[in-house]
């Protein structure tokens, strides 16, 4: 066992940058167009790291660059060393209090939810700044995958079932899904007065909200529902349709209701069914305690009662 006051032995840390590139790429160039440097020069890092090992970190192919088993088991340690490195880098060159507050989101709840509100959190707290993160950027240990090297991620607001084993969880507002459309859209000569008259309209149908077809099942229609029409994967590009005046869409309330609001959006019909998902705030156990994310928590659950209040 190695004593207190003996020398670590740690590997050479360009070494193991070079390494986490590579693997988190699979690609030794991708990772020199990361690092700023020659593909070569990561491929004799890497190499520098198998022989201060004295084993393989990677078995390479032809076309393509796979983790070994004593790879795969180095990995996730590199990537916690990193992280908590360039934190604790980044709060002592610029102040703990300086540091921005890393939101993660998905860019439908962003666009049309989060962004038209987040002026009141910054008139609240002007010296604190907001990175608004898409969740597709973040990797599994929480990380902004960027330009700029690994950025934290303080808070993610996810939409899902509430079961993210490890995380403290904060439900924000559960939803309703019902028909929305541009008023341009409705016809005066085929009123919509029941689920019937949908068929003389084009269906916006939206992957990532419950089908038209479950939704009528679920509101007791048996007789069925065309599929046809446009197809979107994310709801922002399918509201984004509705709003040209595309189709009828099935509108999720928390992302519909500030154009309704307005009048870009009206409810053809009123009839309504709960969604299966619902809205909460993710952090680690770790973070509760953060002054930012208590001030960003406190604020988003005001702002979410004012939300349902006025639903």
């Amino acid at each position: 066992m190695q004593s207190p006051t003996s020398p670590r032995r740690l590997p050479p840390l360009n070494a193991v940058r070079a390494f986490e590139a590579a693997a988190r790429h699979c690609s030794f160039t991708r990772a020199a167009d990361e690092l700023f440097v020659t593909q070569g020069a990561v491929s004799h890092q890497v190499k520098l790291l198998e022989e201060w090992f004295g084993f393989l970190l990677f078995d390479r192919h032809k076309r393509e660059l796979q983790l070994t088993r004593k790879g795969e088991e180095y990995l996730p340690v590199v990537r916690i060393m990193l992280n908590d490195l360039h934190v604790a880098t980044r709060a002592l060159l610029n102040g703990d209090d300086e540091r921005a507050l890393c939101v993660s989101v998905a860019e439908s709840f962003a666009v049309n939810w989060l962004i038209n509100r987040l002026g009141r959190f910054r008139k609240r707290y002007p010296n604190w700044d907001i990175h608004l993160a898409s969740q597709n950027q973040i990797d599994d240990l929480g990380n902004v995958i960027g330009e700029e090297g690994p950025n934290w991620v303080d808070l993610r607001v996810r939409y899902g079932r509430g079961k993210w084993p490890g995380l403290h969880i904060t439900k924000l507002f559960d939803e309703d899904v019902f028909p929305v459309c541009s008023p341009e859209l409705t016809d005066p000569e085929h009123p919509i007065r029941q689920l019937e008259d949908l068929a003389d309209y084009v269906l916006i149908h939206d992957d990532m909200q419950m089908s038209w077809e479950s939704w009528v099942r679920s509101v007791g229609y048996s007789k069925g529902i065309s599929a046809k029409g446009p197809r979107f994967s994310h709801s922002h590009m399918a509201l984004q349709a509705a709003l040209n005046g595309e189709g009828i869409l099935l509108g999720r309330s928390v992302l519909a209701q500030d154009h309704l609001k307005t009048g870009q959006l009206v409810r053809p019909i009123e009839i309504s069914v709960p969604a299966e998902h619902s809205y909460f705030l993710l952090c680690q156990e770790r973070m509760v305690g953060d002054a930012k994310v208590k001030a960003f928590t406190a604020w988003i659950m005001e702002e979410a009662k004012a939300f349902n209040a006025n639903r």
